[in-house]
């Protein structure tokens, strides 16, 4: 454990400064920053929602709802694209290899990286779309803001479901992404199977595309003219996909033979 655990520091160390890491940050904050200029440029708007009994149900689903669709299945398929890719463009898998580390610990301390910055992206998201909603009220001294009990529990659960949703799309850009020396490779994958999930949402099957389900869960809601969730637990799928990809993934990678 040990081992794993400063072979997780020495990965979390090496995505530091690069794009992968600033993407985290960018990504959580792009939409509740719209919604911050939106509540200060527009303030009319912006407090005639605030006296709403709904204002937090209505921020989370519409902050969700530009989120889910596109940008968070586009923004993990970069992240775990670029997190994998650093070994192949520095060239220094061989010497990765020859650290007293075995091929499991060096395989799981870049997927736990991942899986970390996905947490860390959910969490400053969560804080963005607060703060979209709390900035403009101190601008404008909206006092109807602070009348409304913010729905924590809610919150949890959202990001407990889009985070498990998400799941599968790290998987499969991890496995391909480390059988590829190419970051185009991972990276079109992603973007074909995520257009193909699109495509795919009204298809009585398509909880079968392993990337539509983040697009499920916020349709889950019952918006009007939207896409019905499938009559199945989406979210099993979601988690079977999962590990079903993390072993194959971690198969091929100590199988193969040239490993960078």
């Amino acid at each position: 454990m040990q081992i794993f655990i400063h072979s997780f520091q020495s990965e979390w160390l090496k995505k530091k400064g690069t794009l992968a890491f600033w993407l985290v940050f960018v990504g959580a904050f792009f939409i509740p920053l719209i919604f911050t200029c939106r509540g200060l440029f527009y303030p009319a708007d912006f407090l005639a929602e605030a006296k709403m009994p709904v204002f937090w149900d209505l921020l989370q689903r519409r902050s969700w709802q530009f989120m889910a669709i596109f940008l968070l299945p586009m923004g993990v398929i970069l992240s775990t694209s670029l997190i994998t890719q650093l070994e192949f463009r520095n060239n220094t898998w061989k010497q990765l290899h020859t650290t007293p580390q075995s091929y499991t610990t060096v395989f799981f301390s870049k997927f736990a990286v991942i899986i970390v910055m996905l947490l860390q992206f959910f969490m400053l998201f969560n804080i963005g779309i607060y703060l979209s909603a709390l900035i403009p009220s101190l601008v404008r001294g909206n006092t109807d803001f602070f009348k409304h009990d913010f729905p924590l529990l809610t919150m949890l659960e959202n990001t407990s479901f889009y985070f498990l949703d998400c799941l599968p799309i790290v998987a499969i850009q991890y496995l391909v992404s480390l059988q590829f020396k190419n970051f185009l490779v991972p990276f079109s994958v992603g973007i074909g199977l995520l257009l193909t999930a699109l495509i795919g949402l009204q298809w009585k099957y398509g909880y079968t595309i392993p990337y539509t389900y983040t697009q499920y869960y916020l349709f889950s809601g019952g918006n009007q003219g939207s896409p019905r969730p499938p009559q199945v637990n989406f979210h099993y799928w979601a988690l079977g996909y999962f590990i079903g990809f993390t072993l194959l993934g971690y198969l091929l990678y100590i199988s193969k033979k040239e490993k960078g």
